[in-house]
């Protein structure tokens, strides 16, 4: 079956190396797999956005981050003939270490459980999640994917269940998980594999996805834009169907979920995860205009 997608044109996700013209200057997005960062490397894009952009590091709905209001260079057009970022803030940005990958920076659309590892859940996926950014970043082809393309890997808790995807899954236990690829119900749910084989699993389908999705300004950007079911239909397993509340804000289990209005961080607010997390601290930037700061202050 042919392509159904209605586009007309590719994908302008934004990145460092694909900035966005925005009124304010150039708008460029970060992606951090399952929204893990640093607290030193979060401090120290918030340096960038004070000297060179709005003074804002801004949190979106796939837990990326984004700056605004960046200059760009004298001279010189980046990817797609558009305006490319200031030299000197490319090179701050990249010292923050939040690009590993300049051919895949696009295609790094990975949104996990936030407390997965830290509390509930049926398994810890931040392994998963690292092999499956490592193999993505390792295959050539899918540098190709379109940047609106998400992975989305849900720990049984449930608290993505209603995040549109492109290719994720479930987990079942601490061993298994069910696939999900996209598409409206019952199309999404896929096989149930063993979690350690998971990332290699979606890697091979998404090559399947660029493989089908068609080429030009009408290729799909999405799953479900094309003809035909990616996988063949699975019954979900009665597991795999469950939902949860966004994660509140506040005490929460595992730790502190602070609380970033409107999704942008400035100075003061980053003083209160710094407060809350101390030196050296991994937090998690969650998709619901928060930063996870484990073990401070956790509710029982």
């Amino acid at each position: 079956m042919p392509v159904v997608s209605p586009r007309h044109r590719a994908d302008r996700c934004p990145a460092l190396f694909r900035p966005w013209p925005a009124d304010d200057g150039l708008l460029v997005r970060l992606r951090l797999v399952g929204g893990r960062i640093p607290v030193s490397r979060l401090r120290a894009l918030l340096d960038i956005a004070e000297r060179w952009g709005d003074a804002r590091v801004h949190l979106t709905t796939r837990a990326n981050l984004q700056l605004r209001g960046l200059p760009a260079a004298a001279t010189g057009a980046g990817a797609g003939g558009g305006e490319q970022v200031a030299a000197e803030v490319v090179g701050a940005v990249l010292a923050t270490g939040l690009v590993p990958s300049r051919t895949h920076e696009l295609v790094r659309n990975v949104l996990v459980s936030p407390q997965t590892g830290l509390a509930g859940g049926r398994a810890d996926l931040r392994p998963v999640a690292r092999d499956l950014d490592r193999l993505l970043c390792g295959s050539p082809a899918l540098a190709a994917l379109p940047g609106r393309f998400l992975f989305v890997l849900d720990d049984g808790r449930g608290d993505l269940a209603d995040r549109e995807c492109d290719l994720g899954l479930t987990a079942l236990d601490d061993r298994t998980a069910q696939l999900r690829c996209g598409g409206p119900d019952p199309s999404r749910w896929g096989p149930v594999v063993p979690l350690a084989g998971a990332p290699r699993a979606l890697v091979a389908l998404a090559e399947e996805f660029l493989r089908r999705r068609g080429s030009g300004p009408r290729a799909a950007w999405h799953v479900a834009e094309l003809g035909a079911p990616l996988l063949p239909v699975a019954t979900a397993d009665p597991r795999a169907v469950v939902s949860s509340p966004p994660l509140v804000h506040g005490a929460v289990a595992g730790g502190v979920h602070v609380h970033i209005p409107g999704g942008a961080l400035d100075d003061r607010l980053m003083g209160d995860v710094e407060a809350a997390a101390g030196l050296g601290t991994d937090v998690v930037v969650t998709p619901w205009h928060g930063v996870l700061v484990p073990g401070a202050g956790a509710a029982a």
